[in-house]
């Protein structure tokens, strides 16, 4: 398989075979996407996690598709139908679309109305009709008559034989793709309302009639059609012209001006719609659905990754709050390392005295801790809390920052929060995760099922293993690309660096809290069930600050102290020189170091590394104000021009948060002066932008915005 498959993958996705070779090779050996990618560019000759990832996907869809074969092939052959000709156009189907209609006629089927008409005898009346000869159709249909069978008259016989032409004329691969491409060059996409339902359909009030090319439907409105149709509220169809599609047939098959040629045009002509196109359709509809979902994964995947690498504050002293009104807020105190110190709860919203002894305990609080920052929920009362905190006499080296809370809440009553703080209530535990969600975006969210992040479009409408998958991918990546320090970070973190998993993640968490912090990256061997695989995929993306060894703390993989030492005995300097010395990196030549195993990629890349060892490669943290007096929806006036965050980009335009608790839309079409194809090409998630009000719903509380 591995033979026939990696050509194909090449030529598809332009790469040259000695790089699809040994990439599906390192997958097949256990190897993961980042390791790949970072480690074994000699062997790739530096392919991306992207073109990785899609060697990966082809190989498994050629991988079903060879499975599919060799059961059809196996089915077949034992039913007695296989003969050479069958054989080969079965091996040489490249697609499932293909495979599945070279074995359409020869399925097991139920009994269906060429099935009866056989039973009845008419098979014969059919394939000479089928010939198209020249003869008297009504004489030779007589002959057929049997009241005992049920064929009462020429018409009848007639009839049955038209059913068994119609089933070979829906079974025949290439009317099927023929008709197949002329659903996706000419059908239509449509969508009416179900009668009696107009009111409870509100919602999808723009498609009660609606129509458009199917090879152009964008994915956010097949979705919601299709979303629609679920909750029978739409009537949902797709479809090309009938007597267009009828044409082509009659094209292919009827072949004379007879008798018997009328038969077979009326047989094509009655049983199209049930047979051909109800087919085809079903295909259609299900290939539109994936490409619908595949799209919408695509947006959740580059809104989470966007999301998941925003800059980070850092390991700071952090106060965080969960705002509220009358029920107070909730007020949590971390230290650099995430680490709850102490809880509280104010009330700087309710009456004066609420506010002073509330003002009184923040400062007091940010001296005992030595504050450097403070984060508060974007939520309810946020804006209003924020503002007392800015009126407040604190250092002025303190920040104060609005954090998105999305999140916050699920996390609070997740059995992870449970487990980190037993004894604490939801409110405490939401607060910390706001908290810990300043110093690092990354490590907070990787702690939350990615579904509830709240970034993305129909998420509950497309196939969630796949969703899964893809959101999976987008975690490890972003996970992996920063690096995780191995004696602060959680389990769930450690779970998504490349090898490990949730079961040995538990296990180096559980040594770390028996056995205190790990000195050195090779002392990771000591957990049990953790094997030399699983250290030589994880080890790199694996950081150990102040360890035995400078190297620990960078993305030098252990496979490559050595070539390091010998550079720095070279160079005259001890490791601890060479590692983090901008100055001493520029003197190494890389090219002196090549070996059969380490090759130029490589050791460009340890010398970048030993340059900045460990480095984030996320931006720099910027602090962002919202504009101020503009707290809440009825702050907004038309013309208005704010600043905003953007917190969501769906295939019909981006939401920006411009501090009033409701996001507004910037629709496509506002997102430029030219033409946007795609929004994301022009916004991402946590892009600040500026923006102006263009119209404000406090009905519906929607904000029309525009970037133009």
């Amino acid at each position: 398989m591995i033979d026939v498959a990696i050509p194909q993958i090449a030529q598809e996705l332009r790469l040259a075979r000695g790089q699809v070779a040994a990439t599906v090779g390192l997958l097949d050996d256990g190897g993961t996407v980042p390791f790949i990618a970072r480690y074994r560019k000699e062997q790739t000759a530096s392919l991306d996690e992207v073109a990785i990832m899609n060697i990966r996907d082809r190989l498994s869809q050629l991988r079903e598709l060879r499975d599919r074969r060799e059961a059809i092939l196996a089915s077949l052959e034992k039913r007695g139908l296989l003969t050479e000709e069958l054989r080969q156009a079965v091996l040489a189907a490249d697609s499932m679309a293909v495979l599945e209609d070279i074995y359409l006629p020869y399925r097991p089927k139920r009994r269906t109305r060429a099935t009866i008409a056989r039973e009845k005898g008419l098979e014969p009346l059919a394939l000479r009709l089928w010939g198209q000869e020249d003869f008297d159709v009504e004489l030779a249909a007589a002959g057929y008559v049997n009241a005992e069978l049920g064929v009462e008259n020429a018409d009848d016989a007639l009839s049955g034989a038209r059913d068994i032409i119609a089933e070979w004329v829906s079974e025949d691969a290439n009317a099927r793709r023929e008709i197949r491409q002329f659903f996706w060059a000419e059908g239509t996409f449509s969508s009416k309302v179900v009668s009696g339902k107009e009111a409870e359909a509100a919602k999808y009030r723009d498609y009660f009639e609606w129509e458009e090319p199917v090879a152009n439907v964008p994915s956010h409105r097949a979705l919601a059609m299709l979303r629609g149709e679920h909750e029978a509220l739409l009537s949902v169809h797709i479809a090309p012209p009938a007597g267009q599609a009828i044409s082509i047939l009659n094209q292919i098959f009827v072949t004379g001006e007879n008798g018997a040629s009328q038969q077979v045009r009326l047989a094509i002509r009655d049983r199209y719609r049930a047979l051909l196109e109800t087919s085809i359709e079903t295909e259609v509809r299900k290939e539109t659905r994936l490409r619908a979902e595949d799209a919408a994964i695509k947006v959740f995947a580059d809104n989470l990754r966007e999301l998941l690498l925003a800059p980070a504050l850092g390991q700071k002293n952090i106060m965080a709050l969960d705002p509220g009104f009358r029920s107070g807020c909730k007020l949590v105190c971390l230290d650099p390392q995430g680490q709850l110190l102490h809880h509280d709860t104010i009330y700087p919203l309710l009456g004066d005295r609420g506010k002073q002894e509330s003002a009184e305990k923040v400062v007091q609080l940010c001296r005992r801790f030595q504050v450097e920052a403070i984060a508060v929920g974007n939520g309810t009362a946020g804006r209003e809390t924020e503002a007392f905190l800015r009126g407040l006499e604190l250092d002025p080296a303190i920040t104060v920052v609005m954090v998105n809370e999305s999140g916050a809440s699920v996390y609070s009553a997740s059995d992870v929060a449970r487990a980190e703080f037993p004894d604490k209530d939801i409110t405490v535990r939401g607060a910390v995760s706001i908290g810990r969600r300043l110093m690092d975006p990354l490590a907070e969210l990787v702690k939350i099922d990615p579904k509830s992040i709240g970034v993305g479009q129909y998420q509950h409408d497309v196939d969630q293993k796949a969703l899964k998958e893809r959101l999976g991918d987008v975690v490890g990546s972003c996970v992996n690309n920063v690096g995780v320090e191995l004696n602060t970070a959680s389990g769930e973190l450690l779970s998504y660096v490349s090898g490990l998993g949730p079961r040995l993640a538990n296990a180096i968490v559980e040594y770390r809290n028996n056995n205190g912090p790990f000195p050195s990256r090779q002392s990771l061997k000591k957990v049990p069930r953790l094997g030399l695989k699983a250290f030589e995929q994880a080890a790199g993306f694996l950081r150990i600050r102040d360890g035995s060894n400078p190297l620990d703390a960078s993305a030098v993989h252990p496979e490559s102290y050595r070539v390091v030492e010998t550079i720095a005995k070279d160079l005259g300097h001890s490791l601890d020189q060479v590692v983090g010395d901008a100055s001493i990196a520029e003197q190494i030549d890389p090219r002196r170091y090549i070996n059969e195993k380490v090759g130029l990629p490589t050791l460009n890349d340890i010398i970048e590394e030993l340059a900045r060892p460990g480095r984030d490669p996320r931006q720099e943290f910027e602090p962002f104000n919202f504009a101020e007096g503009v707290n809440k929806i009825e702050d907004l006036s038309v013309g208005m021009k704010i600043p905003g965050v953007v917190t969501n980009v769906t295939g019909f335009g981006a939401f920006v948060d411009i501090g009033v608790h409701q996001d507004g839309l910037v629709h496509i079409s506002q997102l430029a002066n030219g033409f946007v194809n795609n929004p994301s090409d022009v916004v991402k998630v946590q892009q600040k932008v500026w923006v102006i009000v263009r119209e404000v719903d406090l009905e519906r509380k929607r904000i029309s915005l525009s970037m133009k």
